[in-house]
C-alpha cells in the first residue's frame, strides 16, 4: 500500500473514527480497505449501513451460505484481502475448513448440498456476467429460495462485487485475520 493511499486517523470524520473503534473492537485493528473507504466518508458511511443492512440476523440467508457466497466473489475477484476476512468469518460461523477449501470445486465437493450449489452457482453467473442471467440458473435458484431470498442473494453478490473490486484494484493487502493460508 503506498503512502498515498492511507490515511491518519484524525483526518476522517468523527462517525469514521466511530466505525474504525468498533472495528478494533471486533478484529483487533482497523480494516485497511476501511481506511481507504473512509477518504470518501459519505460512501462509506452508506456502504457500512449497506453491509449491515445485508449481514443481520433476520436475513433469509443463513450466516454460513452469507459467508460461502461473499468468499466465492472474493475468490472470482481476486481479492485476498476479502478472501482473508470472508474466510475467518465463515470460520466464526461454524463453516468447516474443508468446505472452505473446497470452495472453488463445489460443483462437485461433497460437502455441499443443492441449496447452496444453487447458491454459489448464481454467484459466478452474476460475478462473471456478459449479459443477462442464464434462465437455466436462474430456475435452479429458485427450486431453493424464494423471491424475496434471490432478491437479498443478489443484493449480497452485488455488495460484495463492489468490495472485492475495490479492493483489488487498490492492492489491499490480507490482513491475516483467517487463521489458515488462503490463496486467491
Amino acid at each position: 500500500m503506498t503512502p498515498l493511499l492511507t490515511s491518519a486517523p484524525r483526518d476522517y470524520p468523527w462517525y469514521v473514527r466511530l466505525i474504525f473503534a468498533l472495528q478494533r473492537r471486533r478484529y483487533g485493528s482497523e480494516l485497511e480497505s476501511a481506511r481507504l473507504w473512509g477518504r470518501t466518508p459519505r460512501a462509506f458511511l452508506a456502504l457500512t449501513l449497506l453491509y449491515r443492512a445485508l449481514d443481520r440476523s433476520s436475513s433469509p440467508i443463513e450466516p454460513g451460505l452469507r459467508s460461502l457466497l461473499t468468499v466465492r466473489v472474493s475468490q472470482i475477484n481476486w481479492c485476498e484481502f476479502c478472501v482473508d476476512l470472508n474466510s475467518a468469518v465463515a470460520l466464526e460461523r461454524h463453516v468447516p475448513q474443508a468446505k472452505l477449501d473446497a470452495l472453488k470445486d463445489f460443483e462437485r465437493s461433497p460437502f455441499f448440498n443443492d441449496r447452496e450449489r444453487a447458491a454459489l452457482a448464481y454467484v459466478e453467473a452474476v460475478t462473471r456476467s456478459s449479459g443477462r442471467m442464464d434462465a437455466a440458473t436462474m430456475a435452479r435458484l429458485r427450486e431453493h429460495f424464494d423471491a424475496d431470498a434471490v432478491i437479498e442473494l443478489t443484493a449480497l453478490i452485488a455488495f460484495q462485487n463492489l468490495s472485492s473490486k475495490f479492493n483489488a484494484a487498490l492492492g489491499v493487502p490480507p490482513q491475516r485475520f483467517c487463521r489458515h493460508e488462503r490463496r486467491v
